[in-house]
């Protein structure tokens, strides 16, 4: 009976051991978890209600979120897709559901039930499950693999990493030669400190244009005044698909905001029409924009120097062209970051040249596989990075199974 080591109890891990024991019964299959609980990131994720994967169908397309791994996943994603995603967890008794915003979730609204499922499915397969077992050392020994735990020692045919982001599991890795992209945050809110946004805490626009002064980064989307400065969709994206760009800066950049996703001439020639059809009104009481909500509104007038009192036959051409400017090209200084520590995500970890991605096996090393976000794949938020998790378990087990 061939024997599997899986090396982290997360989502990746799980779901590679479920599928490699459904394809062959025959195989004995051991999950090594570090921490006291398993399946730790599923559980917080989506705020409690796991965001398990993405409405998007198109492999080319699902290619796109992932600012590393966007070539490799290619590949995997034409053999394991959202579609089977969904159409797993239905199987497993675990409708899911797709929202407003293309994310997904289970019908049941809690992660709970991809847990429950999860652990239902390794009880009913017989696959063992150890906590607290951190793995110190992973070698090679007469065609068998040898992991060694704090508490005792496991001899294995086949061995998978499954750790996510986790610095000690990569250092192991590298005494089996592999390379490793040093790991920087990626998914951050971006820290500023501005009198513009000053107790604007909560306010948002459906849909901002957001630049990093001085690079080719931009990214749209909903964007969010928070306690630290910005955040949302607009800027999660932008902070993983610049978070090598944005570390080498040590996080201090400009940051370009278009709070209206409109061309400035555009959106001065709405100014100027209000100066014409509604000269007696004044200027800071109603925003001209629905996105623009009227707390956000007063403090681009202020900040244009617009006096509270000045209706807009008062106000001169070029206060609107500052307001203007406001609208469409504010610049903000951004000076460190603020991370979700419970979802952190990093950009880094095995290289991707090092991995053949038709089986998730290592390229240095026959019977030895990575999953999930332990290789350097990372994703914008939204059940990407599950996703990856999802496929590459899938894949990795079906090369398992094939003894």
């Amino acid at each position: 009976m061939e024997k599997i080591i899986i090396i982290g109890g997360g989502a990746a891990g799980f779901f590679t051991a479920i599928n490699a024991k459904e394809n062959n019964p025959n195989l004995e299959i051991t999950i090594l978890e570090k921490g006291k609980n398993v399946l730790q990131k599923v559980k917080i994720s989506g705020g409690g209600r796991c965001n398990v994967t993405h409405a998007c169908f198109v492999p080319k397309e699902l290619c796109e979120f992932y600012p590393r791994g966007k070539k490799e996943l290619l590949g995997p994603f034409h053999q394991f897709m959202t579609g089977d995603t969904f159409e797993w967890f239905e199987h497993k008794g675990v409708p899911l559901k797709i929202e407003d915003d293309n994310r997904v979730f289970p019908e049941a609204n809690t992660s709970q039930a991809i847990i429950d499922c999860f652990q239902n499915a390794v009880d009913n397969l017989g696959i063992k499950v150890f906590i607290n077992c951190g793995v110190n050392e992973v070698y090679q020994q007469e065609n068998k693999w040898v992991i060694n735990t704090k508490n005792q020692q496991f001899l294995a045919d086949k061995v998978v990493f499954a750790a996510g982001s986790s610095k000690k599991v990569w250092e192991l890795c590298k005494t089996l030669k592999h390379s490793i992209i040093e790991p920087v945050p990626s998914l951050f809110t971006f820290n500023i400190k501005d009198k513009r946004l000053v107790d604007l805490l909560g306010i948002s626009v459906p849909n901002a244009t957001v630049k990093i002064v001085s690079t080719k980064l931009e990214a749209s989307g909903p964007l969010l005044i928070t306690h630290w400065g910005m955040s949302g969709p607009a800027v999660l994206k932008l902070s993983a698909f610049g978070a090598r760009i944005l570390a080498d800066k040590k996080y201090q950049y400009n940051v370009e905001v278009n709070w209206l996703s409109r061309p400035t001439d555009k959106v001065l020639n709405v100014l100027l029409n209000l100066k014409k059809k509604e000269p007696r009104k004044t200027v800071i009481l109603k925003s001209p924009f629905v996105e623009i909500s009227k707390r956000l509104w007063e403090r681009f007038v202020l900040f244009s120097e617009i006096k509270t009192t000045q209706n807009w036959a008062d106000v001169k051409n070029n206060q609107l062209e500052k307001l203007a400017n406001q609208l469409t090209k504010g610049i903000f200084n951004a000076n460190g970051r603020t991370t979700f520590k419970d979802e952190f995500v990093t950009a880094g970890g095995i290289d991707l040249k090092e991995i053949n991605f038709k089986t998730f096996e290592s390229k240095l090393h026959s019977n030895l596989y990575f999953v999930g976000e332990i290789l350097n794949i990372d994703a914008v938020t939204g059940g990407f990075n599950f996703q990856n998790a999802w496929t590459g378990g899938y894949i990795c087990a079906k090369a398992l199974s094939e003894v």
